[in-house]
């Protein structure tokens, strides 16, 4: 439960003001479709979520306890940082084929906006942390829904009000203190 309810929360943080929250502002405002934008949304986490956190459980295999420990800590750290810096939605992202419709531009735009982002990132690192794909591929999707739905159904109402510097500046502060929970429980801490 400690694997969901973590990467739910920090995945919900790390998205607020994320490129992929700025593009369900772009797609709710381009159109108008709520429901088959969260869908598109729901499906293009869950396929990206589950090969990140695929890898993630891969590492927890590949490597020893002892360099597996480093690469998380310093991976969460990393993270801790990265989290700091404010994203921008490039016009090249933004830019998404009509003739896919809302469902299917999502999906496509969606699923390539996260590879490489904070919270793919994320999920590799925590999947090889807790050792529990499933329930860390649950918990970044919720995650991800959390701060992204609201994004599309309020889109002209919620832009610049929420205190996006602080909830990264928490987000942060979660991730190094996993970072430093990885590094102070040793071998022992990587399974929870």
């Amino acid at each position: 439960m400690e694997a969901f309810l973590v990467s739910a929360g920090v995945v919900a943080l790390a998205e607020i003001g994320d490129k992929t929250q700025l593009l369900a502002f772009v797609l709710a405002a381009r159109f108008r479709q709520p429901l088959p934008i969260i869908a598109g949304i729901f499906c293009a986490t869950i396929v990206n979520h589950t090969l990140a956190g695929a890898v993630g459980g891969w590492l927890l295999v590949a490597l020893g306890p002892e360099t597996l420990r480093w690469v998380l800590a310093l991976s969460f750290f990393a993270m801790a940082v990265w989290i700091l810096i404010p994203d921008r939605l490039d016009e090249a992202d933004a830019k998404t084929p009509q003739r896919f419709g809302a469902f299917g531009t999502t999906v496509i735009t969606f699923f390539l906006a996260e590879m490489g982002d904070k919270t793919q990132l994320a999920t590799v690192a925590l999947a090889a942390k807790y050792g529990s794909v499933v329930a860390v591929v649950a918990g970044t999707t919720l995650g991800m829904l959390l701060a992204d739905v609201p994004a599309v159904l309020v889109s002209k109402h919620l832009t610049g009000r929420l205190p996006t510097r602080l909830v990264h500046a928490v987000a942060a502060a979660i991730f190094a203190a996993l970072g430093i929970a990885v590094l102070v429980r040793g071998t022992a801490g990587l399974l929870g």
